[in-house]
């Protein structure tokens, strides 16, 4: 993990992710801070399913895939995403 802590939110904000990423090792694709509370999610972009979601920390989070210290500054109600982990970050208003 970085040094410095670079998210606004506390290491231990609770984060949602799937069994994939977590359990499977899958990469992190999409993130989104919503707007509504806040929340951040870090997703493969392979599953919808509620079954296959995931409570983590921000911090481990941070722990599986040091690259998201580049969204820590992803305003609330946009999305982040990246074709594979070797790609750069788009970002943009998340319209939904």
């Amino acid at each position: 993990m970085t040094d410095a802590w670079p998210f606004d939110d506390a290491p231990n904000t609770a984060c949602i992710t799937t069994r994939f990423v977590l359990e499977d090792g899958a990469p992190i694709l999409l993130v989104t801070h919503d707007e509504g509370d806040g929340g951040w999610q870090f997703l493969c972009g392979s599953t919808n399913n509620p079954d296959d979601g995931r409570v983590i920390g921000l911090d481990c989070a941070l722990t599986l895939d040091l690259g998201l210290a580049e969204l820590a500054d992803l305003p609330l109600g946009w999305k982040a995403w990246r074709d594979s982990p070797d790609h750069e970050w788009d970002r943009c208003a998340n319209d939904v």
